[in-house]
């Protein structure tokens, strides 16, 4: 994809993530989002799902990835947003990172309150049984960042009820 600093490693599994990612995920509980970053396309401003979403809380940087039906990646203070995403040369569409979207600006400048993962549990069998989900929880709202079917998709509010919650303990 050509961002800087961006090495993903996927982990397939609400267990697996937890043992990885758990502690350091609830240990931003407390902490300010104080930004973000998505990459979006020049020529019209799309916001291009395939790339991570990379939240800020308090100078922590948290970069969350889909990819394929059930692959997460979370990853730590690597992505440079800063820099230029390079290797697109002779495409029709220039990536570039940004910090404006209308779904995560209201997020700006709260506390979270809490991080849970989510794992998609639906009453009869569908394609994405078992894909997890990250979910910020604030005082006003809900912040999460899904598996939309090899990319990613986010989504602000109540969970679905097909959703069940994995607490993180410190």
């Amino acid at each position: 994809m050509g961002i800087s600093g961006f090495e993903p490693s996927f982990l397939v599994g609400v267990d697996a993530i937890r043992q990885v990612h758990g502690s350091r995920l609830a240990a931003l509980a407390g902490r300010r989002m104080t930004g973000f970053a998505l990459v979006r396309f020049v020529e019209d401003g799309d916001w291009f799902a395939d790339c991570p979403v990379v939240l800020d809380f308090d100078g922590i940087q948290v970069e969350v990835c889909h990819w394929k039906l059930d692959e997460l990646s979370i990853g730590w203070d690597t992505i440079d947003t800063a820099a230029t995403i390079t290797g697109w040369e002779g495409f029709e569409l220039a990536p570039l990172w940004s910090c404006s979207d209308e779904r995560l600006e209201p997020f700006v400048g709260q506390e979270l309150r809490e991080v849970t993962l989510l794992e998609w549990r639906p009453a009869e069998r569908d394609l994405a049984a078992g894909t997890v989900a990250v979910e910020f929880v604030f005082a006003a709202s809900r912040l999460r960042i899904v598996n939309g079917l090899d990319e990613n998709r986010i989504e602000v509010g109540a969970a679905h009820s097909y959703y069940v919650r994995n607490r993180l303990g410190r």
